[in-house]
């Protein structure tokens, strides 16, 4: 039986991922017409990234699974016509950009590299930067990209926590949840990485209440979300030295306002949403195995629990 992929995405994206998609369906032996237009009750599976156009999943009443290219579903999780699974994309070539970026900056602001690094100053000053077992780093949701950045930190020596909404278990780090854990986690965060998922109940995560409640002196790095932020808390936090700087690859508008004071801050550093990419050849390998889980009655991988939007 040929399975009919629809590709509902982006004309740049299909241009990307016709090649790789054809290359993971042909190596996993799925025998399949993709194809960005194929008759709604055609269509068994649904390749698909929020800003499609297409939005009313109500005629694809043969479909399996709509199978997210995005890691963020925060778009798609409140459309009340779609009533099948939805899988979001965890892909390795992405989760591994995202523990290169992080580790990077954690490193820069532990080493005070930015000090270090001289541009019109011959002055030299003399200092012993801390040892990583000397720092406490904290993160700020435990998903798959949290751990896999929580696991590296702690394999260079970092006292590393967690903290998520939920329970969870990550083998060498303190791991805390739920208000009370919270607290907690704000007190340990010397450096703070964000990478909770963008809901209504992990808005201005840190405000004016909770950044007051992280160590004088602390760095904030966020990949996550830019709604994660209050952004006048942070830059009040800032001007008071409360928090020494902000390392930002996300906001709420993107790309971010030639206006916004985050640019000529001083203790802002903005990237352009780097942070992690999705790699078409790997995440194309992601969307055949649910794909193959899927014709084999086996359960699809990174399921999406709208109740809980992610």
């Amino acid at each position: 039986m040929t399975l009919n992929i629809l590709f509902a995405a982006r004309p740049e994206r299909w241009k990307t991922y016709e090649a790789p998609l054809r290359a993971a369906l042909a190596d996993a032996g799925i025998d399949a017409h993709l194809a960005t237009e194929i008759a709604p009750d055609q269509v068994d599976y649904i390749v698909y990234a929020p800003n499609s156009p297409l939005q009313d999943f109500t005629p694809y009443t043969r479909a399996k699974a709509v199978l997210n290219l995005w890691a963020g579903v925060e778009t798609i999780t409140g459309n009340e016509t779609l009533h099948i699974p939805l899988a979001r994309m965890v892909d390795p070539g992405l989760t591994k950009g995202m523990v290169e970026w992080v580790t990077g900056h954690v490193m820069r602001h532990h080493l005070g590299m930015d000090s270090d690094i001289k541009r019109d100053d011959a002055q030299w000053v003399y200092r012993t930067p801390p040892l990583a077992q000397e720092r406490s780093v904290v993160i700020f949701g435990l998903g798959a990209l949290g751990m896999a950045v929580a696991e590296t930190l702690v394999m260079l020596g970092f006292k590393v926590t967690g903290w998520s909404r939920s329970p969870k278990e990550v083998e060498g780090i303190t791991a805390l949840h739920g208000p009370g854990g919270l607290d907690k986690a704000l007190a340990a965060a010397e450096i703070a990485v964000l990478l909770l998922p963008d809901t209504p109940a992990t808005e201005n995560t840190l405000n004016a209440q909770t950044l007051t409640q992280m160590p004088k002196g602390a760095f904030i790095i966020n990949p996550g979300r830019g709604p994660l932020i209050d952004d006048d808390a942070l830059l009040a936090a800032l001007d008071s030295g409360h928090i020494a700087h902000a390392t930002l690859d996300v906001f709420r508008v993107e790309p971010l306002p030639q206006d916004h004071p985050y640019w000529a801050h001083p203790s802002v550093t903005v990237t352009p949403h780097i942070a992690a990419e999705t790699r078409a050849s790997t995440a194309s390998q992601a969307l055949v195995e649910n794909i193959r889980r899927g014709e084999a009655g086996e359960p699809f991988l990174n399921l999406v629990d709208r109740s809980l939007g992610y």
